[in-house]
């Protein structure tokens, strides 16, 4: 027993030891067990092609073989703190702990070790102490524009000195210390440098990298970063306000209210439209926007990050969650910053002291600030055409509160899209009077169209549909009104099942035979019936004899058509694999759908979903015929009617069949 509880309290401990490392600890951790292979301490790097970056790589890289879209190169060097020694496999020795300025040297950061020496700061960290810096990379400094190199080292005794100063703490911060959100004071005036500490192993300092993490010193620590960082003063908003290119950002941001916002504490990501991207969208949305309050703080927070995203952090595609409640796919494609899968920011890491501010070209308007027709023309080309062809625009760019029922483009397909009489109606029946939400409705409402019908709501275990229409998406949740992207054209209800069948010559030998039949009455009746529905070429495929002698036995003939007849009310769009259903009489049909195809027994529906108001019809062109009865012992009364049942409709089928094959065999004597 003891020996269990120690064993269960060593895995304990392993486990936490593993959940408490950092998130940068644990990709390093995944990088050395990829480079294991290679020798001790070796650590798997990956590279995006075409570039200088390097990452240490975790699982979702390592099988991907990619980085912001980008394919990588996997190298293998010595993890921090270790080197070759000649000879001997992978990273043996530890590096030499020497001091700041020595370290400088050993991992790579010349440049700063340079300007080290011209700003009379070698003295200061190699003696003694206990700093951290944050040394920019040889391309770091190679990066900053001309003039702000020239006029940091022309100055050598108080610019460039403050600069190197603003990258050290006067304290040693391992990467475990540097948690995400915090910030330290630098030995620059105490001006703060801020952490972030993300996910995926990515850890910012101003938004500038860390490339190479906790070099050790004897006086110290280092860690290199892809960045030269500058002092951070001002706020976000402060930082809109005195850029030329957020002219107009500015304005809306004041007419909605968002100033205070902007200026009080907080970890933002700003995506800041430019005055091009508020050019580009057309001046009477962009008015409609501008005059509306609601919309505008709609339109400006969904351009606002909860949480301060630098573009380094970002190398996949993250669901990120806005102000306004909805999400923006951030990402990256190779050295480009993505929003929804579109390469439009064009700046990046304007650093706030409450937030981070990335330019973008092109507005991001969500659906919360459009009107209908807004939302149809992104979604749901054809149909918002026709809407529009159909007289009905001022329905779909006012303030009226409805729900439109928008069908997908392929609904469309093989349907005349002439915009007859019968059209118009038709697409008046797929706007809705009131303002509704998928989530709100239920089984059996009726829901009142502006063109006078009401439709009805079924709810099916994996479908919600009005009439025949199943909702194929999210809601698109407009300014005033609703969008509901549905799979197909709506079929209105015109009447009971026989008034349906009676309504089309494809059915006129299927009416006679229910009225033989004595199921006029039933298809007639208030119900929810599926009728799979024999076509005149149903009937005109049997033996003519054979036909004739069934139409005469009314009860043969009402056993036929029952067994036809779902019990429940079923449209095509809410049909998957082995769906059954109980028919008036015999066993159960089997449904099926392949390739849009509705199938019961195997038999190709030919035409679905022609809706009544007690049922649905589908329309076959073969006599459907039952599975083989069960051969089980029947245990009550009840069951033992629906076994002779299905006997009595098998046997009419074997009949059927016979007589095919007899009349087969003599035409080919």
């Amino acid at each position: 027993m003891k020996r269990l509880t120690w064993f269960a309290l060593a895995i304990t401990l392993i486990a936490t030891g593993f959940a408490s490392k950092t998130p940068y600890q644990a990709v390093l951790q995944h990088s050395r067990i990829r480079g294991r292979p290679h020798g001790p301490n070796v650590c798997a790097m990956q590279n995006i092609q075409g570039t200088d970056k390097k990452y240490f790589t975790n699982c979702k890289q390592w099988y991907h073989r990619k980085i912001c879209g980008k394919p990588t190169v996997v190298s293998y060097e010595c993890c921090p703190g270790y080197e070759k020694v000649i000879g001997e496999k992978g990273c043996p020795a530890a590096l030499p702990l020497v001091n700041i300025y020595k370290t400088l040297g050993v991992v790579g950061a010349t440049t700063t070790k340079m300007y080290s020496e011209r700003a009379n700061l070698q003295e200061e960290i190699e003696g003694p102490g206990s700093f951290t810096f944050f040394a920019p990379s040889n391309e770091a400094w190679a990066a900053l524009p001309t003039e702000i190199l020239d006029a940091l080292v022309s100055n050598v005794n108080i610019e460039l000195l403050n600069a190197l100063h603003y990258h050290m703490i006067n304290k040693r911060l391992t990467s475990d210390d540097l948690k995400h959100g915090t910030s330290f004071s630098s030995m620059y005036q105490d001006f703060d440098v801020h952490i972030h500490h993300y996910s995926n192993g990515i850890v910012t300092v101003n938004c500038a990298r860390l490339v190479k993490t906790d070099q050790h010193a004897t006086n110290g620590i280092v860690h290199v970063v892809d960045r030269v960082i500058t002092a951070i003063t001002n706020n976000v908003n402060s930082l809109i306000d005195t850029d030329d290119d957020l002219d107009t950002l500015r304005t809306a941001v004041a007419a909605a209210g968002l100033t205070s916002l902007l200026e009080n504490e907080g970890s933002y990501t700003i995506f800041a439209p430019t005055n091009e991207a508020f050019e580009k969208i057309p001046p009477e949305t962009l008015t409609r926007i501008l005059g509306d309050p609601v919309s505008l703080k709609d339109l400006l927070n969904y351009h606002i990050l909860k949480n301060l995203h630098c573009s380094e952090s970002i190398v996949a595609g993250t669901p990120l969650e806005t102000l306004q409640g909805t999400v923006l796919e951030v990402g990256c494609n190779g050295e480009e910053m993505t929003i929804n899968g579109k390469a439009i920011v064009t700046q990046r890491d304007k650093l706030g002291t409450n937030g981070v501010i990335h330019y973008v070209n092109e507005l991001l308007i969500p659906d919360s600030a459009k009107t209908l027709l807004e939302l149809a023309e992104g979604s749901v080309v054809t149909a918002s055409k026709l809407f529009k062809d159909a007289g009905l625009t001022d329905h779909l760019i006012g303030s009226e509160a409805v729900t439109l029922l928008a069908p997908l483009n392929d609904a469309f397909k093989d349907k005349s899209l002439a915009m007859t009489p019968d059209m118009k109606k038709l697409l008046r029946n797929h706007i809705l009077k009131e303002k509704f939400s998928s989530k709100s409705l239920y089984h059996g409402q009726e829901l009142e169209t502006l063109g006078g019908l009401k439709l009805r709501v079924f709810v099916f275990r994996n479908r919600l549909c009005i009439e025949n229409a199943c909702i194929a998406a999210h809601d698109k949740n407009g300014r005033f009104a609703n969008m509901f992207i549905v799979d197909k054209l709506l079929t209105p209800p015109m009447g009971t099942v026989m008034d349906v069948l009676k309504a089309d010559d494809r059915f006129s030998t299927l009416v006679g035979a229910i009225q033989r039949a004595g199921l006029t009455e039933l298809l007639n009746e208030k119900g929810a019936y599926t009728f799979f529905a024999p076509t005149n070429a149903a009937f005109s495929a049997m033996p003519p004899a054979d036909l004739n002698k069934l139409m005469r036995d009314p009860k043969e003939l009402a056993n036929l058509l029952r067994y036809h007849i779902g019990e429940e009310f079923l449209v095509s769009s809410a049909v998957t694999s082995h769906t059954r259903m109980k028919p008036l009489t015999g066993d159960k049909l089997e449904l099926g759908a392949l390739n849009s195809t509705l199938y019961v027994n195997r038999v190709p529906v030919v035409e679905a979903d022609l809706m009544a108001t007690n049922g649905v019809v589908h329309a076959v062109d073969v006599i459907v015929k039952p599975r083989p009865p069960k051969i089980v012992s029947d245990q009550a009364e009840g069951s033992t009617i629906r076994r002779t049942s299905a006997v009595r409709v098998n046997d009419l089928f074997q009949k059927v069949l016979r007589s095919q094959s007899s009349r087969s065999m003599s035409r080919v004597q």
